[in-house]
């Protein structure tokens, strides 16, 4: 009875520490948590000398190691929720019908995996069903926002591959070519995403990190003129570089007609320019932006005497405001040095 009542504090401590960390990580395991107290004898016990205590010291720790930090008391996961729930700032950044998860969500991060997670559900005993209602729940819960992501459902990822390795246990015959076509199926498009596509975001930071090796560091300015957090930024660059990217964060205040900077800039890229850069003492010595934006601003580019530097592939399939390739752009009157 000990060690079982010490493995249930230790599962329920990584749990509230997932929690902490991540607040939705909540929805997933309600309903473990659920099927758990319901099959526990001891229910009372399990609540007044497991979850509650674990909970307290968790949150307590969080609320010290906030009040540190951002030098007053602060409940994180409460802010996150006004955040996300209750004021849904999210829609900011997009919204998408309630049914995205179940018609492209789940189908995507699944891929191939699909007919063998729908076969597994299938054939899987009663007892695992717990497993597909977590996924079912979990994917509920998130269709009830407006912003939807396909990482917000990664988390019910290892659920739905129990239930793809139930279905390939039960091909018998076809089971060493189902695997080969998943491994085949998964790899190839994992080396070309992971390797090739997009990757230019990465790629121009080595650039960017050379102006740290450089005299010149102290008067470099990098622009970044690109849709917001298109590239990481002082991750990759390890020194005091003075750098700017376009802004999108979301209105707080209530302002029905706020247009974040990125979108007023792309809404007319010349003009935004020659507005915010109207003294030569304030234009940045090097500017980094996609390839569909050059020909827009080839005018400023070319009466301020910027050069080009530096192309850089980013991916085969350009769209919108993202190009095949990346720019460098230098100005023209800095010393050559970089």
């Amino acid at each position: 009875m000990q060690k079982q009542q010490s493995a249930c504090c230790k599962y329920l401590a990584l749990i509230a520490l997932a929690i902490v960390i991540r607040p939705t990580a909540v929805i997933p395991w309600i309903p473990l948590v659920f099927s758990h107290f319901l099959q526990e004898q001891r229910k009372a016990h399990l609540i007044l000398h497991n979850c509650i205590p674990v909970g307290l010291v968790t949150v307590g720790t969080s609320l010290v190691i906030d009040r540190v930090f951002f030098g007053e008391w602060v409940l994180v996961q409460l802010n996150f929720l006004k955040f996300n729930v209750l004021q849904n700032l999210g829609t900011f950044y997009g919204s998408h019908p309630w049914h995205w998860y179940f018609t492209q969500g789940l189908p995507v991060i699944l891929g191939t995996h699909l007919p063998f997670f729908i076969h597994g559900c299938v054939l899987a005993p009663k007892r695992y069903r717990i497993f597909l209602m977590a996924v079912i729940w979990t994917v509920l819960v998130y269709s009830t926002l407006s912003h939807k992501e396909f990482r917000f459902i990664y988390p019910v990822l290892p659920f739905c591959m129990f239930f793809c390795g139930y279905s390939l246990k039960h091909l018998k015959a076809w089971k060493k070519s189902a695997a080969s076509f998943l491994l085949l199926s998964n790899l190839l498009p994992a080396l070309y995403t992971g390797l090739i596509h997009q990757r230019g975001s990465l790629d121009v930071m080595s650039h960017i990190q050379q102006l740290c090796n450089n005299s010149y560091q102290s008067q470099a300015f990098v622009f970044i003129m690109m849709p917001c957090h298109s590239t990481p930024f002082y991750s990759h660059v390890h020194c005091p570089l003075k750098m700017r990217f376009l802004q999108c964060p979301p209105d707080l205040t209530g302002n029905e007609s706020y247009i974040d900077e990125a979108d007023v800039f792309y809404s007319n890229p010349l003009g935004w320019l020659n507005k915010e850069f109207y003294n030569d003492t304030l234009l940045p010595t090097h500017l980094i932006f996609f390839s569909v934006l050059e020909q827009e601003i080839s005018s400023f580019l070319a009466l301020r005497g910027y050069e080009k530097t530096a192309t850089v592939f980013h991916t085969h399939v350009p769209q919108g405001r993202v190009g095949s390739h990346i720019y460098v752009y230098r100005k023209k009157t800095e010393m050559n040095r970089t």
